[in-house]
This record gives structure tokens, sequence and C-alpha cells, in this order.
């Protein structure tokens, strides 16, 4: 007879588990036969038969139907110290996680940066040194060597001829 009712132990357990899976897969459920519809014969058999199964069925399905409009604890925000002790440090996490982000990317810019800068560099310096030089224009010379626009010009010749003076009396 202890075997017998061991038996049905483990059978009640294991039934009462598969309600409880029932009931968390199908939270619309309202009555007894919508949980169990995917059941298999021998669990229907055994919920008819046994009275402690029925009743925990019924028991499960009136605590949904009182809790149905309350929510979790764990949904409700509690305006605690604690929680916006926490908040507020999450807060400040995500501001300065954001800030370095930003600076990442300065690295790689000034790399590029550094690069264009130096290609640029190489062909202006190859640009000027292949430039060919031009010649100053002669009127520019006079005109820089001339102080003055009132001075006269320089004479072309400034050579003196000297004549030897008893060449000429003899």
């Amino acid at each position: 007879m202890w075997n017998l009712l061991e038996k049905n132990d483990k059978e009640c357990r294991k039934l009462r588990d598969l309600l409880e899976d029932s009931a968390l897969a199908r939270p619309e459920a309202a009555r007894i036969e919508e949980l169990s519809e995917t059941w298999a014969a021998a669990e229907h058999n055994h919920l008819a038969a046994c009275n402690r199964c029925q009743t925990a069925a019924q028991d499960l399905l009136a605590t949904r139907k009182i809790f149905k409009g309350v929510g979790s604890a764990t949904e409700m925000a509690r305006p605690w110290f604690s929680t916006r002790v926490m908040a507020a440090i999450a807060a400040r996490e995500r501001e300065l996680t954001e800030a370095a982000s930003t600076w990442l990317a300065v690295p790689k810019f000034a790399s590029r940066l550094t690069l264009a800068s130096g290609v640029l560099l190489l062909v202006t310096g190859t640009w000027l040194y292949e430039r060919p030089l031009q010649a100053p224009n002669q009127q520019t010379k006079t005109l820089a060597a001339q102080e003055s626009l009132f001075e006269a010009p320089p004479p072309v010749n400034l050579d003196d001829v000297l004549v030897p003076v008893q060449e000429n009396n003899p």
C-alpha cells in the first residue's frame, strides 16, 4: 500500500509541475480544460481521478484571477534613494563613455591630416623647386638704380680724356 501512495505522489508532483508550466505558457487560459489541451491522455485521466490535483488546479486558476491586474514588484519604479543613486551613476557613466568615444576618433583624424599635409608640402616644394626663374626686366633695373624721379639720369660715359700738354707745344 505504501508503494501505491508513493507512486500516486510522484504522479501528482509531475502533474502539478505540468500544470505550472502550462499556466506559464498560456497566461490567458481561465479554465482547466484550456490549460490541459496539449497534455497526454494519462495526465487527463489522473486529473479526472485525483481530487488533490483538481484542487491544486482550481487554486492556481483562482490565484491567477486574483492577481490578474497586479504588476510584479520588479516592474514598479521605486523612488528610493538607492534607486536614484544607481540611476545617476548609470547616467554619468553613459556621459563619460560618449565623451570618450568622441575623442577616440581624433587620433584617426590626426593621422589622416598629417598624411595630407605632408603630401601637400611635398607637392608644393617640388613645384617651387622646378619653377623656372624669370629674368628681371631692364627697365625695372634702371628704375631701381635711380633714387628719385627728379634726379637726372647718370651720364653714360664717365671716362675723362687727358691730353698730354707737351705734345701740342713744340
